[in-house]
């Protein structure tokens, strides 16, 4: 397995495959091409369908543009084989006519991760020599050591520093969300609440108030992510809010040290990991199952850990928070990370720590893996139907126009 920076990238929303993918893309094209007299990018299958509310055009014209002129086209009706979020650029020498100078293909796949069949054959540093939970648990426990230990050893120890800056960025990004107020851009005329749930939240009994407040933390995220503010991928844009907010929430109310945090980072990042690897995190390719219910997995796994956990129960609080989002479909209203992706950050971060609490009563064993739920996921996500998987055709955003 590649290294978890992977699953933590730190940029713009609101989409890790349609905004910070493409900008990837597009600045390793322009580096290649700096004489370029123009460029024409097309755009395929689901990044083309929902590309105009993920913002695509813009990440990719901010880049293209102050180097030459470029047209984008869009092809929502092709879908090429290797994945739905294909991208083709294309760098000419001549204002009009001719052939391209060059031509590449590349993929978005998740995460911000760019793929294709070239990249694919010759993969990348492979960091972890296990690649199941199953096997890394197996580890655990014949050494003693924890999943954040695992990562250590295989990430080393420069792992914490930018694990730190991780932890840092998702903390502004929750408090910034807290502060900012109004209408998110897209045309949908959904308002921020962020705000809204943290005061009411203050007003309540212990109980109440613990949930809403994890609500507001997700929400704050959610919103910076959906606003195209500063975030971290963890899995996704997309399902940014629900690690930062169960973190954050935990940190604010147990006052966990940050070396805890940090290590509670590393074991999600572990988990993220093993399913982006064994299977995906794209919503193009798996349905959001991929994406907040990989988030969800992940800071069950990173709360279990907090409070003390056991390799076999911080196994077991991650697969219950994936395998209760078996079949999540990504259905963006009008293409847009907002509706009904950010309440979906909210209730999966309260169900993280459900999760958690439920494998705490527990000795760890239970009869389905989290290995077996992740190639489950996978089966699932390569049966569900295409407009349900981040074209914005089907579920709630059939028929839906502004």
């Amino acid at each position: 397995m590649e290294s978890i920076k992977g699953i933590y990238r730190i940029g713009h929303g609101p989409s890790s495959s349609h905004t910070m993918g493409p900008r990837r893309a597009a600045q390793e094209f322009a580096d290649r091409n700096p004489g370029a007299a123009r460029f024409e990018v097309t755009l395929y299958g689901s990044l083309a369908a929902t590309g105009r509310g993920h913002l695509t055009d813009r990440a990719i014209l901010e880049v293209l543009e102050p180097v030459a002129p470029t047209v984008i086209h869009w092809r929502g009706d092709v879908f090429l084989p290797f994945h739905p979020n294909g991208m083709q650029f294309e760098s000419y020498a001549a204002a009009e006519g001719g052939e391209p100078r060059e031509r590449w293909r590349i993929y978005s796949i998740g995460g911000g991760s760019l793929a294709n069949e070239q990249t694919a054959e010759r993969r990348p540093e492979q960091v972890y020599d296990l690649r199941t939970i199953a096997e890394i648990q197996a580890w655990c426990e014949r050494t003693g050591c924890g999943y954040w230990e695992y990562v250590e050893r295989c990430e080393g120890a420069e792992i914490w520093d930018y694990l730190d800056r991780v932890w840092e960025v998702m903390q502004q990004g929750i408090r910034r969300g807290l502060e900012n107020e109004g209408v998110l851009p897209g045309g949908l005329g959904v308002r921020r609440k962020a705000w809204d749930y943290y005061i009411r939240a203050k007003g309540y009994s212990e109980a109440m108030r613990s949930r809403g407040l994890v609500y507001a933390y997700a929400l704050a995220t959610s919103e910076e992510n959906a606003a195209g503010g500063e975030i971290v991928t963890a899995p996704t844009c997309g399902s940014s809010g629900v690690l930062p907010a169960v973190l954050y929430h935990l940190q604010q109310t147990r006052d966990f040290a940050r070396p805890r945090l940090l290590r509670a980072l590393a074991t999600a990042g572990l988990f993220g990991n093993v399913v982006k690897h064994n299977a995906s995190v794209s919503g193009a390719e798996v349905g959001c199952q991929g994406e907040v219910g990989v988030a969800c997995a992940m800071a069950a796994a990173a709360a279990c850990q907090l409070f003390g956990g056991t390799p076999a129960q911080i196994e077991y609080a991650a697969e219950m928070g994936l395998e209760h989002h078996l079949g999540l479909t990504c259905d963006p209203i009008c293409g847009l990370v907002q509706i009904p992706c950010i309440e979906r950050n909210a209730y999966a971060a309260a169900r993280a720590l459900d999760s958690n609490i439920y494998a705490a009563y527990s000795d760890g064993k239970h009869r389905v893996s989290f290995d077996r739920v992740v190639e489950v996921m996978r089966q699932t996500g390569h049966d569900l139907p295409s407009l349900y998987k981040e074209t914005a055709e089907g579920g709630l955003a059939k028929d839906y126009t502004v």
